[in-house]
């Protein structure tokens, strides 16, 4: 029997080193995959189109996964790119005499108005140099329609779809639900708008909710009519009734009201690109794909050191959470860090802070804030908005001495609030579970969630989150030179898009992250300047390594497919109890 466990345990030993060493070998044979990936230039030839297909999430900035390309261990083989990368390489295509035009091929935008906005806008600079653009879909959603709205040429196929029915905005209600599981959300906040909380404890929209949703979805609704309406040379008023009326059901009706100018097939459209380019008939149309772009010889000359003082531009994208936080988080600490080193380094002459999110911890966000209130005293700091920079977002955002935001920004939301479950009757008469214990003062259970709050602990955590409100609408009333009486009757919670916010103040102008660079520059006093990104994205082997929480969410990704936004949200509930939360409403999602 001991040679038998002897034999056993050696085994093991041997397993497990063989297994070390092949991952070893893995890691090695990936990291020469990538390196070599990494020195691949991609030729671009005269007369080529730059091939536009946005299919995948648009983050803020050109996520680090090197696997991408190699389709290993399952994780996707699609190409992605970050707004940072997409603006860029439509910049650098705009003095490529190699590169003829552009192709906005089908895509299905997964993104919101304002990065939209961004990429439209970057089009429309795109043209100013005679090159054209053309559009091809076989489905258009009313995102990408947007988009594609400015191209030269609009085409669709002759079988496709067409969605052009105006906007709409549905909120998810769990009160049925948390009252069947015997669930009771206890819920403290401060603002009339602040309606997080209500899907919570209502079955339906509040009247002070349904006024500020009517009210900044008809101003994102009336944004995007514009836009179509001075690309197409189509009156906003027709626009709207072809919209109301549902008068384009087929790709012919889109055709009789202009909105396209053509219903061709795939092959037809390279055809007419080939001509466009100047490329017989005979010959391979000459494409390069945007997010191969940027390794081309021409766009590696682009990135060549021009100057000695830089412009740091700090990304803070998701939800703002306490501690380091990740890609897809603002943590608190590793914000302040990367606030701080920019601040501390001399070449740095001026901050960008560039925001995309709906908020979070109030702690964290005040932590952040006092980080912006720091480098200001320093140096310039401006604020970029991006799809939504509210409550939270727009806390860490007023203190800076300028900010600018796209029409279509989500932004305000200023507001505290906070949820904590009481589950006593789940537990009790769902489970048949019942507690009993002992203390040492009156509130040491304080926020125990298998009984409800007593009335004198709600009256404490509304002192809280009231006094939580108050530095918030202090800090805002600060930082934009205002009353905090006029902050608190613009604030209550309620929403405002960005357009709206440079009417009452909370917002200085509309402009895009290029308009934030180009302002903080004038504002240091400087022509030449290089773009530093900090915090430094995470590693490949840190979000890779086993147990990486890119490898987990992936694989819960690829599982819940489309019904991954609600993992999303169930996470951001749990999120909610347990810290007071600056944050939006809601996940808006406008369709």
């Amino acid at each position: 029997m001991k040679q038998f466990f002897k034999f056993v345990f050696a085994s093991m030993v041997g397993f497990i080193l063989a297994g070390v060493v092949l991952l070893i070998i893995v890691i090695g044979i990936i990291a020469g995959l990538v390196d070599g990936n990494s020195e691949k230039t991609v030729d671009v030839t005269p007369n080529s189109v730059l091939q536009i297909k946005l299919n995948y999430p648009i983050t803020e900035r050109t996520p680090h996964n090197p696997l991408a390309a190699l389709g290993f261990l399952g994780v996707e083989g699609e190409k992605t790119m970050g707004l940072n990368d997409i603006l860029a390489n439509i910049k650098k295509a705009k003095k490529d005499s190699n590169i003829k035009g552009i192709f906005l091929d089908e895509s299905i935008l997964q993104t919101g108005e304002a990065t939209t906005e961004e990429i439209r806008n970057a089009l429309i600079d795109f043209k100013k140099t005679g090159k054209f653009i053309v559009a091809y879909s076989e489905i258009y959603t009313q995102g990408f329609y947007y988009l594609a709205s400015v191209a030269d040429k609009v085409y669709i196929n002759p079988k496709g779809l067409f969605d052009f029915k105006g906007f709409n905005s549905k909120i998810t209600f769990l009160k049925g639900t948390l009252d069947k599981l015997g669930i009771e959300a206890q819920i403290i906040k401060v603002g009339t708008y602040k309606s997080a909380v209500e899907p919570f404890f209502l079955t339906k929209m509040s009247d002070a909710n349904r006024l500020q949703v009517n009210s900044y979805l008809g101003s994102l609704y009336d944004h995007f009519l514009t836009g179509i309406s001075q690309s197409r040379k189509i009156s906003k008023d027709s626009l709207f009734a072809i919209a109301n009326d549902l008068k384009i059901r087929e790709p012919e009706d889109a055709l009789k009201y202009h909105l396209v100018d053509g219903l061709k097939y795939k092959d037809e459209i390279l055809d007419d690109l080939k001509k466009r380019a100047g490329i017989d008939a005979g010959d391979d149309l000459k494409t390069v794909e945007l997010s191969e772009y940027g390794t081309s010889e021409s766009a590696k000359e682009d990135k060549k050191e021009t100057s000695k003082n830089n412009i740091a531009i700090v990304y803070a994208s998701g939800d703002i959470v306490g501690g380091e936080g990740d890609d897809n988080s603002i943590g608190s600490e590793r914000i302040s860090k990367a606030l701080r080193k920019a601040r501390e380094d001399d070449k740095v002459k001026a901050v960008v802070f560039r925001i995309n999110s709906p908020g979070g911890s109030s702690l964290a966000s005040d932590v952040m804030w006092r980080e912006v209130m720091l480098t200001k005293k320093v140096k310039p700091i401006i604020v970029s908005m991006g799809d939504v920079a509210a409550s939270g977002g727009y806390y860490i955002a007023c203190a800076a001495d300028s900010i600018i935001a796209e029409p279509n920004t989500i932004t305000g939301s200023i507001g505290i609030f906070a949820v904590l479950p009481n589950m006593q009757k789940f537990f009790t008469d769902k489970l048949g579970m019942t507690f009993d214990g002992v203390k040492t003062g009156k509130y040491a259970d304080l926020g125990d969630l298998t009984r409800p709050l007593s009335p004198e602990e709600k009256a404490i955590l509304q002192n809280q989150v009231n006094r939580g409100y108050d530095n918030f609408t202090k800090a805002v009333a600060t930082g934009r030179n205002k009353t905090q009486a006029y902050i608190n009757s613009i604030g209550q919670g309620r929403v405002w898009t960005g357009e709206q916010a440079v009417k009452i103040g909370l917002v200085d102008r509309l402009g895009n992250i290029n308009d934030a660079i180009a302002s903080a520059a004038k504002k240091a006093h400087i022509k030449k300047y290089n773009i530093v990104a900090y915090p430094d994205q995470k590693s490949f082997l840190n979000k890779f390594g086993l147990g990486g929480d890119q490898l987990k969410m992936h694989f819960v990704k690829s599982e819940l497919g489309d019904n991954f936004k609600y993992y999303q949200q169930i996470k951001g509930v749990t999120m909610m109890m347990r810290t007071p939360q600056a944050r939006m409403p809601y996940d808006i999602e406008i369709n």
